[in-house]
Order: C-alpha cells, then sequence, then structure tokens
C-alpha cells in the first residue's frame, strides 16, 4: 500500500508489542502510514488500516537479513521516509530468569544483544539515508534507564548496548544533521508492559511519580521528536521514567 499524498510515513521496528504497538496507534491514529519491522508475522487482529501490506518480517540479531530488509523497505517507499523508529530490542535473562552480568553473559549472546539493540539502528538509518534526507525527516533511537545505571533486572548486554545506542545518538545527529535529519533518543524507565519482572513494583514505589508509565506515554514523546513540534531538537536523550533518573 503506497502512502496518498501528503501522507508521512515511519518504519518502526519492534512493533508487534509494548511501546511499538502503542507507537503504531499513536502514529496511524494521527494519519501517518506506519511500517513495522518486526520478528512475527504481522498478526491479523491488529487494527490498523493496510497493516499487512506494510509489514516487513525481519530478524535484527542477523547482520545479512537486516541489511537484505533495506531493499525491501526502499521498496514500500515512494523515495521519502519521515522518520525512523529504532525500538526492538532483546533483554535475555538466565535459565531461571536472573539478571545476566558480565561473568556469566554467553559472548555468543552479547553479539546477538548488540546486533538486536545497537547495530541494526545504524544499518537501518545509513541504508534509508536517502529517504530520510528527501524527507527531512527524524530518527528515534530508544534507548533505556538501563543505560546509565546498574538496573536490577536488565543484563549487562542490554545495558551496555543501550548505553552505546545513547552515544551513537549523539553520532548521528552530528553526521546526519548536515543532511537536514535530526536524530534523537527516548530513555524509558519502568513502563508497563508484558515483560516486567517481578519485583518491578518496588522500583515504582521509589519513583517520584510514583506509578509505572503506560505505552502510551511513550509513543506520545516518541510523536514529538518525529513532529515538527521538536524541530530544533537533535542530539538529545529524553527521559521517560516518571523521575527515576533524578
Amino acid at each position: 500500500m503506497a502512502p496518498t499524498d501528503g501522507q508521512k510515513t515511519i518504519v518502526l521496528t519492534g512493533a508487534s508489542r509494548g511501546i511499538g504497538h502503542a507507537t503504531v496507534k499513536r502514529f496511524s491514529g494521527a494519519g501517518w502510514r506506519v511500517l513495522t519491522c518486526s520478528r512475527q508475522p504481522f498478526d491479523d487482529r491488529c487494527p490498523w488500516p493496510g497493516g499487512e501490506d506494510n509489514h516487513i518480517q525481519i530478524d535484527l540479531s542477523d547482520p545479512k537479513t537486516t541489511i537484505a530488509a533495506i531493499e525491501v523497505i526502499r521498496e514500500k517507499l515512494d523515495g521519502r521516509l519521515d522518520a525512523l523508529v529504532n525500538n526492538a530490542g532483546v533483554s535475555p535473562k538466565g535459565h531461571e530468569g536472573e539478571r545476566l552480568n558480565t561473568l556469566d553473559t554467553d559472548l555468543r549472546v552479547w553479539g546477538k544483544v548488540f546486533h538486536v539493540n545497537f547495530f541494526a539502528s545504524v544499518v537501518l538509518a545509513r541504508g534509508l539515508k536517502d529517504e530520510l534526507v528527501a524527507a527531512k525527516g527524524s530518527v528515534v533511537n530508544v534507548t533505556s534507564i538501563a543505560g546509565s545505571r546498574v538496573h536490577p533486572f536488565a543484563g549487562a548486554a542490554y545495558a551496555t548496548s543501550k548505553a552505546a545506542l545513547a552515544a551513537l545518538t549523539r553520532e548521528m545527529a552530528h553526521d546526519f544533521g548536515p543532511l537536514g535529519v535530526r536524530v534523537n533518543a527516548i530513555a524509558p524507565g519502568e513502563v508497563e508492559t508484558s515483560i516486567l519482572s517481578p519485583g518491578t513494583d518496588k522500583i515504582v514505589e521509589t519513583l517520584p511519580l510514583e506509578r509505572l508509565g503506560q505505552p502510551s506515554e511513550v509513543a506520545d514523546v516518541i510523536y514529538f521528536l518525529c513532529s515538527d513540534a521538536s524541530s530544533y531538537v537533535t542530539g538529545t536523550e529524553i527521559e521517560v521514567n516518571g523521575g527515576q533518573h533524578v
């Protein structure tokens, strides 16, 4: 399904659940065409129009399939891309659900995490550079509160990949800025999704806002960074965590 005249287009990774799912609804509700990318095939229960035609099934843990998917995405664009949101992320746990630290994380697991959480973001942005430039578009990288501190549940590979993604955001903002493309990041904290770890309620008790965030609240910030309301904002990382960082 091609975009209608004047319709903006977003490419979103990790679209099948949580923050990604809420982001699809936020942009689709605002009239955007949403190209979704996830490991899962399109789910017929998803309510947005043209969803199946605009879905790309892609395993971002595999560099070869990520690079190959760029051409598939480009074929679905009309030479312009208004927003790329790198939301896909994996956070593996141990056999008993325990946090994986620097001492016990297999290097192959570490590599998979970095391919999904870090390398895919720059591969997609570089591969879709011409389309982003044509639209004077925006890139949003989804990092994490775990990228700036040791988190009780997020493992070392996840945390370091998100810290690297924050640094990549600054580098990309520097490089893409002269081309008219803005690059920013958001760092969610404890958001109410299906992958919350047991014990999250103890963290929530310490937050200034004393509640979990909602996926829709994160999606609203992503939308802001992709809209003209943030036209002079680039190279920044916005904390979306109810004050957890203070």
